[in-house]
């Protein structure tokens, strides 16, 4: 009879193969992930490889890790898989997007209660019918947290998209408008189907970098998309300290009720 062992790393994300906390913070940008990093007690570095670099640490005493996982959802779905198998449970996506309703502005977080699925790789995963949906209790306690830090924020419905700049297609930007749809980012459709999918808690905070209605380049040709304003920073300081206490409170509520 053989016996296989298990790898001591997981092979796509290099985070140890078992044993990590439940609860997970998971972000685009590696450099996001370290600045959440700075934030936790007792922070560590347990894995990093390509664009995932993850890092464990405590959050007002509670084990979170926090993981980047690039751009587009099917490499963040290597991510997702990595760390449920080894052990987180609960995942909040911490991300960046462009507005598309009048009144959210630069800076505004935007709490998704679902997404619109055109992220690329759902469509091979379930039915186009097959809904992504967050978690409710995850909507509740990131809008709690929002509120709690008086946060600007918004609720509602988010278009996730493959494809970061328009090509020879037409962006079918004004039936979203006119629906209802408030931002537009790139991953978490792919999380809230993929963690459906097995069981998992998933939800979302964006913080608005952009206003995705205006054109993104110049006369030239030149984009105009600029990220990298103080507005954008201290929106993301406020998401962080939102989306960390959102797994806080979603941790106290499984205590509850479990005692």
């Amino acid at each position: 009879m053989t016996t296989t062992t298990r790898p001591a790393v997981l092979p796509i994300t290099r985070i140890p193969s078992s044993g990590l906390p439940a609860h997970a913070l998971v972000v685009g940008d590696p450099a996001r992930a370290a600045l959440v990093a700075e934030r936790l007690d007792d922070a560590r570095r347990i894995g990093a490889n390509r664009e995932y670099v993850s890092y464990a640490g405590n959050w007002r005493g509670l084990p979170v890790v926090v993981s980047s996982h690039g751009v587009g959802g099917p490499g963040a779905v290597c991510l997702f898989g990595e760390l449920a198998e080894a052990g987180v449970r609960t995942f909040v996506r911490l991300g960046t997007a462009g507005a598309m309703a009048r009144g959210v502005h630069d800076g505004d977080l935007v709490i998704a209660t679902g997404a619109v699925r055109d992220d690329g790789v759902t469509q091979q995963l379930v039915p186009a019918e097959f809904p992504a949906s967050a978690t409710p209790e995850v909507v509740l306690a990131l809008q709690g947290a929002a509120r709690a830090h008086a946060a600007p924020h918004h609720r509602g419905t988010v278009w996730t998209r493959a494809a970061f700049m328009p090509g020879v297609l037409e962006l079918p930007m004004k039936p979203y408008q006119a629906a209802g749809v408030l931002a537009i980012e790139m991953e978490l459709s792919a999380l809230l189907v993929w963690a459906a999918l097995g069981g998992h808690r998933a939800g979302g905070v964006l913080v608005v970098d952009g206003i995705a209605a205006d054109d993104l380049v110049d006369e030239s040709g030149a984009s105009t998309y600029d990220p990298h304003r103080t507005v954008v920073a201290e929106g993301v300081e406020r998401g962080v300290v939102v989306a960390l206490d959102a797994l806080y409170r979603l941790a106290e509520d499984e205590a509850a009720d479990g005692a």
